[in-house]
């Protein structure tokens, strides 16, 4: 087995919403899967993070940080090769994030692209707060404090990235003295994600009501299918249909094998086959992979304890690193919680 030491560091996170759908895991936990096996992952529950949109009720946050868990060890995560922890058990997650908010001009925040975007879009909520602004510097606290050199997002999350290396290079700017850096500067990790489209044909998302759950047992996942939107040109079972313009054949295209596929383009071109029967086989690949993780997912779901533990012990360990960058970090600002440290910093 490769020594942790020697492989490049990962750190990702995604945000304690509660289940995880198809969504999440071919745009990102599939990824993860792999990338455990390749190097020293960080992967945390954004608890804090839910907080930016989701103040105003916190009484579901540690119960939805629970479910994202027992997705991620259902998905194949597994705590002998990567760091699965909570966001909010590291604390000094919340102290590099304040040092950060000091030295971070506001046009930097105002500029991010998905702030914006997000401004526009979410209108049910006030998101008019400091925590909804700042949230890319804590982000940018989350990566950071691990020092990592690799952050794999896709391309809408890539100004995050380099969000996150414009303050690494302001602190050490400011900091470094002796040392060279006391931040590297991270890289994003570009993921292809699939085109993957809920049951409505629009992007898989919790706030359309569209999703298939990775927990969601294999009658709904067919009935679900059932009503999933088809091609609109293909409006008669005698009329020909183009599965490059369906939400299905998008399905078949990420999940089917080479012979469904197969079948799909001839029967669906040539009216050969309706829009039921090809359902039923997306929804036969979506039952293949979904069981497995069920599966899993029953033995963690049965003893939640389990879970837990595995938490606290990934917490545990996240803090003596995060920890260890506070020291440095500390020690750079003549801010040492020694204070020999400190006087001779400042000298």
């Amino acid at each position: 087995m490769t020594d942790p030491s020697d492989k490049k560091r990962v750190l990702s996170g995604m945000r304690s919403t509660g289940k995880l759908h198809l969504g999440n895991y071919v745009g990102a936990l599939e990824n993860w899967v792999r990338m455990q096996e390749q190097y020293d992952c960080f992967f945390f529950i954004a608890d804090w993070h839910a907080l930016t949109t989701d103040y105003a009720d916190t009484s579901k946050i540690k119960e939805n940080s629970v479910e994202v868990l027992l997705d991620w060890l259902a998905a194949g995560l597994d705590p002998e090769k990567c760091v699965m922890f909570i966001q909010s058990h590291v604390p000094a997650h919340a102290e590099l994030h304040l040092l950060f908010s000091m030295i971070t001009p506001l046009g930097w925040l105002e500029r991010v692209p998905t702030y914006k975007e997000q401004r526009e879009n979410i209108k049910e909520k006030d998101l008019g707060t400091y925590g909804f602004l700042g949230y890319p510097v804590l982000q940018s606290a989350d990566i950071l404090i691990y020092k990592a050199d690799f952050v794999p997002v896709g391309e809408d999350q890539v100004a995050h990235v380099e969000l996150t290396r414009e303050i690494a290079r302001r602190f050490n700017g400011f900091y470094a003295g002796k040392r060279k850096c006391v931040f590297p500067e991270p890289k994003a990790l570009l993921t292809p994600a699939a085109k993957l489209p809920g049951t409505d044909g629009r992007k898989m998302s919790k706030s359309y009501g569209n999703t298939i759950l990775l927990t969601d047992p294999e009658p709904v996942v067919r009935q679900k299918l059932k009503t999933m939107v088809t091609d609109p040109a293909r409006i008669k079972r005698t009329d020909p249909g183009n599965p490059d313009v369906c939400p299905v054949g998008d399905l078949h295209k990420i999940f089917s094998d080479k012979a469904t596929m197969a079948k799909v383009n001839e029967g669906c071109r040539s009216a050969g086959i309706g829009c039921i029967e090809c359902k039923g086989w997306a929804a036969d690949a979506l039952v293949k992979i979904l069981n497995p993780m069920q599966e899993r997912r029953k033995k963690y779901e049965d003893n939640p304890r389990l879970a837990w533990d595995i938490l606290e012990a990934g917490s545990a360990r996240a803090a003596r690193v995060a920890g260890a960058t506070m020291d440095e970090v500390r020690d750079s600002m003549g801010m040492s919680l020694n204070y020999e440290a400190s006087r001779s910093a400042a000298k």
